[in-house]
């Protein structure tokens, strides 16, 4: 039973499986494991830095020959940042959260497949009418950024691939193993963005503290805040908070945001915090479906577990 759907034949792709282009993550290495095991690896550029750009987009080509794409923050890119890109003939470029509007022509244009996640309808409708090749729905489970006031994957999923049809669509949040990926083809998606699952790979970006972090975390431990962007003096939009595993600063500061904000010192403590070694170096970017991670493998293999894991459970479904 092979897993064929509209966005397997449009990347020409094994498995309906693609990389969160998750920053600080999804660097050169795990973008390659990803495309080599048959999904389509997403490389976080984030902001388009061009040192790191350069670096790992060097890694991703030296490590596959497989498809492969990169993903931008696109509040925090500019035009060049995709120029840059688009020189390396990626097969997709991902644009989440914020206006893909001044970049969308410019990829289209080269003849590169636009992928666009949102959170809510308007954004969803927005893609569509921006011509987006493949539309990314992105439910509130989801680990790292998203929307303040989202929706949960289940509902949120069909509705956008009834509005978004024919325009394959990828279900996105608290998918971790094959039953959910099988869940997500079931609610009418062409396949899964997956992130926290591939945050505990061996390819991943991540410290081993991180890593160890999400193996040994718990849904019911993550919360939805921006107490850590706004400490961290990181300028997301407001529209969009971040799920995270427990950090001393959101039981400091929790549900007073607005005085963090203000407050003269928050920076300068979290900063001191941070050199003494008592805080991660980072937040610890997780969704509700940590519960379900709990080993360290290549992402190459993971990609294949998962779909075999879900062809499974496609199986008993049908079974039944």
């Amino acid at each position: 039973m092979a897993l064929s759907t509209a966005f397997t034949k449009l990347f020409g792709v094994q498995h309906p499986v693609a990389l969160a282009p998750m920053g600080g993550s999804a660097g050169g290495a795990l973008t390659a494991a990803v495309s080599r095991g048959g999904g389509l690896g997403l490389l976080g550029s984030a902001n388009g830095e061009r040192g790191w750009l350069a670096r790992e987009l060097a890694i991703v080509a030296g490590n596959t020959t497989k498809p492969w794409g990169i993903g931008f923050l696109t509040w925090q890119i500019d035009v060049a940042a995709v120029e840059l890109a688009l020189e390396h003939h990626p097969a997709a470029v991902m644009l989440s959260f914020g206006d893909p509007s001044p970049f969308a022509e410019r990829i289209r244009r080269a003849g590169t497949p636009l992928i666009i996640q949102v959170t809510d309808l308007e954004e969803a409708r927005r893609a569509v009418d921006l011509g987006a090749d493949v539309i990314v729905a992105q439910g509130s489970e989801s680990g790292g950024h998203g929307a303040r006031h989202g929706r949960s994957t289940l509902p949120f999923v069909p509705v956008v691939v009834d509005l978004a049809a024919p325009v394959p669509v990828l279900a996105a949040g608290g998918i971790a193993d094959g039953r959910g990926l099988a869940a997500a083809l079931a609610l009418g998606a062409a396949g899964a963005l997956i992130g926290t699952r591939f945050q505990a790979t061996t390819e991943a970006l991540v410290t081993p503290s991180t890593a160890t972090a999400i193996v040994e975390g718990h849904g019911a431990d993550t919360e939805r805040n921006s107490i850590l962007d706004i400490v961290r003096g990181s300028n997301w939009p407001s529209k969009y908070t971040a799920r995270t595993l427990g950090h001393p600063f959101l039981d400091a500061w929790r549900d007073r945001e607005t005085g963090l904000a203000t407050d003269p010192h928050a920076r300068q403590d979290y900063q001191l915090a941070l050199s003494q070694g008592d805080i991660p170096p980072l937040p610890v970017w997780a969704g509700e479906a940590v519960d379900l991670i709990d080993d360290l493998p290549s992402a190459a293999d993971l990609v294949h577990s998962l779909a075999a894991q879900a062809e499974a459970a496609l199986a008993r479904a049908g079974k039944g």
